[in-house]
């Protein structure tokens, strides 16, 4: 008795693609044959391997690839330059945001003549901070010296 026939009940004999690293459940062959869309490279995966690779989360530090034309857990390739820059503008904007949060009501009590010596001195605090944090270059990730937020 199949793995997937003893789970769900059901023959569902699942397929593997190296190339595109996909799952293809046989029941599909015909939309999938029709549509062009069935890889040539597709292995029918035994029980084995449904249980490791198909209804598992991968490893830490690991992703669903193939290593000598089977399916294996792959490293988690290192982030680009380009996604290094884009995840440091995210962070850059979330501090940013943060910082406008915190110097909101410090300004209101600025604008209302109403701020403390306390308030008026974590105020330029956080102005500081953020145009310290707006000249951060984020082309230079992971490289990034971040400056420190006001306490």
């Amino acid at each position: 008795m199949s793995f997937l026939l003893s789970v769900w009940g059901t023959d569902m004999s699942i397929y593997f693609s190296p190339k595109t690293t996909g799952f293809y459940p046989v029941k599909f062959l015909a939309a999938y044959q029709s549509a062009g869309t069935w890889p040539d490279d597709a292995y029918e995966l035994t029980d084995e391997e449904l249980r490791s690779y198909y209804i598992t989360h991968p490893p830490a530090g690991k992703m669903l690839g193939s290593a000598d034309g089977k399916i294996a857990w792959v490293d988690i390739p290192p982030p680009t330059p380009a996604e290094l820059q884009q995840q440091a503008e995210s962070q850059k904007q979330s501090r940013m945001s943060q910082a406008a949060n915190s110097i909101a009501p410090l300004q209101y009590a600025v604008d209302l003549k109403m701020a403390t010596n306390a308030e008026l001195t974590l105020l330029t605090a956080w102005k500081k901070y953020c145009v310290l944090l707006n000249r951060v270059d984020c082309s230079t990730a992971p490289e990034i010296d971040w400056p420190k937020a006001p306490e």
